[in-house]
């Protein structure tokens, strides 16, 4: 008993291992009940389900991060909440990407969430990845930050600049570099990524990826594209890999529920985009204050984040009051 109460204190990327074995528990036992239970067959996901999943999700990591509050202490708490936000909020643009992506691949609503739930999988382990190899970098060249912060500050002006440009499928790079490397099929079978089939050249029975696995491909690679911004932004917050990989994580968790009912409104959030790209250059500019005067109140940067964030989602909602919600392909 003794080695094992050991082994739960021994850090790791520094903290104690029993936290990482709590959130990874909360985490596989949130994947289970998801697929099990409220998803175990194939079923379309309507705005009102959506959005009481996503106060389910909320819920859970907003008691998460009252924990890390209570437990490490009001700084990291802090952290872990600007952090969640800032996740939930660049995600907009990816759920407006992984909207087109399923209406250029015609994925029905019914196959939807099947993609959204293994792309989670894949999700958690990439940005884990990424979040580790970020804080080794980090915490051995700390003048790393200032190219975040560069970074981030770039990445801000420029969404402020790019006005209403949208990003299309149409001639993809990436769609048609899949469908020259892998056997393809033009058509949808049922909730399958892979059927056998015989090769037409051939006639040998070979396997084939459906549409369906390309857009699981799709929506990976639209986060490792996001990823890009969302991991320098939450280190410019902290650089503790618990902080940012739970915030993270949680955030994301929730947004794959938030899904359905955001792409049927995500017109309602026109301006969220501004107020972001406002948060980014405030974000990218604490770094380069932290560096040069010292940190910066956690409070200060909180509340600046909800502050901005809310102002945009508010004035959008103002703007486009009236409008109703579009019905999803």
């Amino acid at each position: 008993m003794e080695f094992l109460a050991t082994i739960m204190l021994e850090p790791v990327l520094g903290k104690a291992l029993w936290l990482w074995l709590v959130f990874i528990s909360i985490v596989i036992a949130l994947l289970v009940f998801d697929l099990g239970v409220l998803n175990k067959n194939d079923h379309e996901i309507g705005v009102r389900e959506s959005l009481v999943l996503s106060a389910l999700y909320i819920a859970i990591a907003a008691a998460f991060g009252g924990w890390v509050w209570w437990y490490l202490g009001p700084t990291p708490g802090m952290q872990y909440f600007t952090g969640f936000a800032l996740e939930k909020a660049l995600a907009m643009d990816n759920v407006f990407v992984i909207s087109l992506i399923f209406g250029y691949f015609a994925i029905p609503r019914l196959y939807q969430h099947r993609v959204l739930f293994w792309g989670i999988l894949g999700v958690i382990v990439l940005r884990g990845i990424m979040i580790g190899l970020g804080a080794a970098l980090v915490t051995e060249f700390d003048w790393l930050l200032y190219i975040f912060g560069g970074f981030l500050i770039l990445t801000g002006v420029k969404m402020l600049f790019m006005g209403d440009k949208e990003p299309s499928m149409d001639d993809n790079a990436m769609v048609r570099f899949l469908r020259r490397r892998m056997r393809v099929t033009d058509e949808l079978h049922g909730n399958a990524f892979f059927v056998k089939q015989p090769d037409p050249k051939t006639g040998k029975v070979v396997r084939w990826a459906t549409p369906l696995f390309l857009a699981l491909l799709m929506v990976e690679f639209a986060d490792i594209v996001f990823a890009v911004d969302s991991v320098p932004a939450i280190f410019a917050i902290t650089t503790d890999p618990f902080i940012v990989y739970t915030s993270n994580i949680f955030a994301i968790l929730g947004l794959r529920a938030l899904y359905f009912a955001l792409a049927a409104m995500v017109h309602r959030f026109h301006y969220l985009k501004y107020a972001l790209a406002v948060v980014l250059v405030f974000i990218g500019g604490k770094i380069f204050w932290n560096q040069i005067y010292g940190k910066l109140d956690p409070a200060i940067s909180l509340s600046v984040t909800f502050g901005l964030l809310a102002a945009g989602v508010l004035y959008s909602l103002y703007k486009t009051r009236g409008q109703s919600v579009e019905k999803q392909a």
